[in-house]
Parts: structure tokens; sequence; C-alpha cells
């Protein structure tokens, strides 16, 4: 109640501008910070709420129960760069070769890993390890019907990016389009070179080009 009370303008007559009456203290005492597009109590509540976990997770992990040290451990893991650094992109190298690995960044998939590649296996794999819906959405929930149980439920995914307007409009959607595609040849190049796969720009940029017109496809 004090909270509210402080965002409030009592000054304000709220029959002539109601908003300022119910908002203005929080106008006269926050500034959206640099970093954001916005700033309301939803975000200081996050805030304060990422500095408590942060106590939290910075813990002793002694005689907590698994979900617990779970977290503690995924925690630690991001925190500690210098492994990070020193690993590099073996990760991503390792989770590439366990999906069926790239077609892009191989001399020759073709003869060496699409025989054995089998969609419906690579799906459900990239579900599974990765949390990762591609072509099909497929998860678990409670009934509409029957809140009692849980069934399986078959959707159509997210794509690549936030919506199908970026795949199809001009302007600044245009520009991050191109971007995006930048992006993906990119990580492509990079790739390649950390697979020591000899460097072909033009097969990269026809590759990726590739992706982009089938996530228009979906999109569409």
């Amino acid at each position: 109640a004090a909270r509210i009370l402080q965002n409030m303008d009592p000054t304000a007559d709220p029959c002539k501008d109601f908003y300022q009456y119910a908002c203005g203290g929080w106008l006269n005492r926050h500034v959206i910070p640099e970093t954001s597009s916005r700033y309301s109590i939803f975000d200081i509540l996050r805030d304060e709420l990422e500095i408590i976990l942060k106590g939290v997770l910075e813990t002793s992990d002694q005689g907590d129960r698994e979900a617990f040290r779970k977290a503690k451990i995924l925690y630690k893991s991001c925190m500690n760069e210098s492994l990070i650094e020193q690993r590099d992109s073996l990760p991503l190298l390792e989770a590439l070769t366990m999906v069926g690995d790239w077609p892009v960044a191989s001399a020759d998939w073709n003869k060496t890993k699409e025989p054995n590649w089998h969609m419906e296996e690579k799906l459900s794999i990239m579900n599974s390890r990765f949390n990762k819906r591609v072509l099909i959405d497929m998860f678990v929930w409670n009934d509409d019907r029957d809140s009692s149980r849980h069934i399986i439920y078959i959707d159509q995914p997210s794509l690549g990016m936030p919506s199908r307007d970026y795949y199809f409009n001009g302007g600044n959607y245009q520009r991050v389009r191109e971007a995006y595609l930048q992006f993906m040849i990119t990580i492509a190049k990079m790739i390649r070179e950390d697979k020591n796969v000899s460097k072909d720009d033009s097969f990269v940029q026809e590759e990726m080009t590739k992706v982009m017109e089938l996530e228009t496809e979906i999109a569409n």
C-alpha cells in the first residue's frame, strides 16, 4: 500500500488528469535506465529477485535437495568464465555431433552423415536434450477438457525471428532480416574454421541463403 501511495500524485486532480494522479509519483521518482526499453514495478521486482537469487545460489550446497544443487551447479558453470574461454567452441561442436553435424560446416556431410541421418530421431534429440523445438512443437501439459490429467500437445514451434513480420516486411524488419542472415553466415564460417574445414565463403553464402528461404517458407 505504501508503494502504491508513493507512486501516486495526490496534488493532481483525478477528474482532469487521472494518469498524473495515479502515476505522477512514479514518473517523478523513476527514470528509464539506458539499458532498458521499459521500466515498471515488475522490472524493479525482477531486479530485486535477481539479487536475492544470487545470494541463494552462492551459498553452500551442503544438505541441499537435488533441484537446488542443480541450480547452483548451473550458476557456477556460467560464472566460471576462465573455463568457458578455455573450452571455446568445444561444447557447440559436441552438440552438433550429437544431432548429426551441420552440412554447411562439413566437407563431405552427404557422404559420411546423410545415409544414417533420420529427421525424426534428430528432432526428438533436439527436443529432449536441448529443449529446442524445430518444425514440430511437442509437449505435455494439462488437458484443456479435463484438468485432472495431462496429454501430449502437438503444435507449430516459434520461428527463428520473433514473428513472421520479420520475414516479409520492409524498413527495420528488412534490416533485421539482413543482419540475421549475416549472423548465420558468420557462425557457419567460425565453425568451419574451428573444425579445420577449408574456407569456402561462396558455399557458406549459398547454404545459409537456402536456410533463410526455408525459414521464410515456414513463416508463410
